[in-house]
């Protein structure tokens, strides 16, 4: 059985390969030649494997089963990154590979997690390269949801397209699709940035990040690219472009009769989000600065981690929940997806009433949809956050046990399974990466993967190889 579609594998190393070259143009004109020659490795080396998938690929047109895609998009998050951490470990800064393949799955997952203590004295092109790990890793994971997309609800997919299923040609065009957007709103980001007087290098590598939801900056502290209140509230602003669904702007232009179905999670969001502001601006506002709470708040949201204080506020744990609910299904943004909770919550409460009140007739669906969800979808999402829970309690477990102390642990492992940054609103501002034992990061590897992986995908696993029927 063919269980790795090569050529999915093949599109991104020629998508790695051209980000390697843009690197190489990018030191020649700037003339930073001291890891030059890390990204001409890259550059043969993923073209060299573009061509070998692309020729190797398997020539059968019999449909891929589920099994097939999970196990293409599994590789994928452990193969690409190895191609990605070469230039790390080729650098002048003498990493080893644990830590070189560390940073490269901390950016392809857009955690955001660094083995690098002070980023001002990285070489620009290297900064350059860490940021597009995150882009190209932002753009996997956008990828992976059009290729699982038979696993998820009705609901979920009707938000995107009228197809149930997707065929070859509908693949095609939705990954295109998303490719488009994708790339326009990198754009769309860096000029935004450049307008408000972002320094251009620091815009480009801001854009990259915002886009895919990473937590990588290009200096040492947020506060040293922001220095007015008018760039704090634009970066919050756009930091809200990886918290709603990538395809918002598209069907606000393009999608006929403006069809709710497909603007239903995100009226839903735009709710959620209102209702934050509403409470943090009014009841958690301690130390009456606005700019730098929305900041934590969108930054929470989104699932990238940033803040502007430079001490730990005793909003931690609730910026902590923020960050476990995520955003948008159809984001770079991680969590559990605020839909799925909504939709779980709803579903107890109207199971409850109808015990107290067995003659009423309590309806199973969204405020602003038509759809109804059914049961099994119900199932899927307390599955889900089982999985998370279990998952959390394991790393936590392993993290302990490793030295660390239990609340770090705690918090560390919410901010891995939910591939958000350390930064210091959760407390961890200063937590080193570096020191850490060598078997801890490859714990924090594996979850990273494990966080950005749908987690219904693993009980999919685990069901085909440990159970026969």
């Amino acid at each position: 059985m063919n269980y790795i579609k090569l050529i999915y594998l093949s599109v991104f190393c020629g998508i790695i390969s051209i980000l390697s070259f843009f690197n190489i143009v990018y030191s020649y004109y700037l003339n930073l030649y001291l890891n030059l020659n890390t990204y001409i490795y890259t550059f043969f080396i993923s073209i060299f494997l573009t061509l070998l998938f692309y020729i190797i690929k398997s020539k059968d047109d019999k449909k891929s089963t589920i099994y097939e895609k999970i196990l293409t998009i599994f590789l994928g998050y452990f193969l690409l990154p190895l191609i990605l951490s070469i230039p790390f470990y080729f650098s002048i800064y003498n990493l080893t590979f644990v830590n070189s393949y560390f940073e490269a799955i901390s950016g392809f997952t857009s955690t955001g997690f660094t083995i690098l203590d002070n980023i001002n004295h990285i070489d620009q092109s290297l900064i350059l390269w860490r940021s597009a790990s995150q882009w190209v890793g932002g753009l996997y994971f956008l990828f992976s949801i059009i290729l699982l997309i038979d696993i998820f609800d009705n609901s979920f997919k009707k938000s995107l397209t009228n197809f149930i299923s997707f065929n070859k040609a509908e693949t095609l065009k939705q990954s295109l699709k998303i490719f488009l957007l994708y790339s326009s709103l990198t754009l769309g980001i860096f000029i935004i940035l450049n307008i408000f007087e972002i320094r251009v290098f620091n815009s480009l590598n801001l854009a990259m990040t915002i886009i895919s939801s990473g937590g990588f900056l290009p200096t040492n502290n947020l506060s040293n690219i922001l220095i007015n209140n008018s760039q704090v509230i634009i970066m919050s602003l756009l930091m809200l472009t990886s918290f709603f669904s990538i395809f918002l702007v598209y069907n606000l232009i393009f999608t006929k009769n403006h069809n709710l179905n497909f603007f239903n999670e995100d009226i839903h969001l735009l709710f959620y989000l209102l209702t934050l502001l509403l409470i943090f601006f009014i009841f958690l506002n301690f130390d009456n600065n606005y700019g730098k709470l929305f900041l934590s708040l969108t930054s929470s949201v989104s699932n990238m981690g940033f803040s502007l204080n430079n001490k730990s506020t005793n909003l931690s744990f609730i910026f902590l929940i923020l960050v476990m609910i995520g955003g948008s299904f159809f984001s770079t943004s991680s969590g559990i997806r605020f839909l799925k909770i909504y939709s779980l919550f709803k579903y107890s409460i109207n199971q409850i009433l109808s015990y107290s009140r067995p003659k009423n007739i309590y309806i199973n669906k969204h405020l602003f949809s038509k759809e109804f969800f059914q049961l099994n979808e119900i199932y899927k999402y307390f599955l889900s956050i089982i999985i998370f829970i279990l998952s959390l309690l394991f790393l936590t477990f392993l993290l302990t046990l490793s030295g660390i102390e239990f609340e770090n642990s705690f918090k560390l492992s919410i901010l891995t399974l939910m591939n958000t940054v350390n930064s210091s609103m959760y407390g961890l501002g200063d937590f080193s990466f570096y020191d850490l034992h060598f078997s801890i990061k490859y714990y924090l590897i594996f979850f990273m993967i494990v966080g950005r992986l749908e987690l219904l995908t693993l009980l999919i696993i685990c069901k085909k190889f440990l159970f026969k029927n």
